[in-house]
């Protein structure tokens, strides 16, 4: 396995743990105390927030880029599922992301997000930049 591979496997898998320690912050909040954290509205799909989707998700991905790097399993099965996770992660968020930040309606004529953007915004980036990093490995491949 080429250096580069190695380091873009590595990359995955910190990104995929701040993922998951962000949705987890954001989940055991919104669990336990029944608020959304930094003051913002909590976006629901399905009845449920968000974020726990998110925390699944991102879940998904650890695990998947633990066993990566553990070789625990194939390789190349274990780069698809990354990629296709954070393809569904990018539209998840992405969708959440544009209905927060342009279709909201927030009191008294403007959000406050505490983070300056909606936590969904964050999870999306995260989510693309796994998609890039899997994707240059998947191609590489060929």
């Amino acid at each position: 396995m080429s250096f580069k591979k190695k380091k873009l496997q590595r990359s995955i898998f910190v990104l995929s743990i701040a993922g998951l320690l962000f949705s987890g912050y954001l989940s055991g909040i919104k669990f336990f105390s029944g608020t959304c954290s930094f003051n913002e509205t909590c976006p629901y799909v399905l009845g449920y927030p968000a974020c726990y989707y998110g925390f699944f998700m991102f879940l998904v991905l650890f695990g998947s880029s633990l066993l990566m790097i553990l070789k625990k399993y194939k390789e190349n099965i274990l780069h698809k599922t990354i990629w296709g996770v954070s393809l569904a992660g990018i539209l998840f968020a992405g969708f959440l992301s544009i209905q927060e930040l342009f279709f909201s309606s927030c009191p008294e004529g403007g959000c406050n997000y505490g983070l300056g953007l909606p936590t969904c915004a964050y999870g999306f980036v995260v989510y693309v930049t796994i998609f890039v990093l899997s994707s240059i490995i998947l191609c590489s491949k060929k």
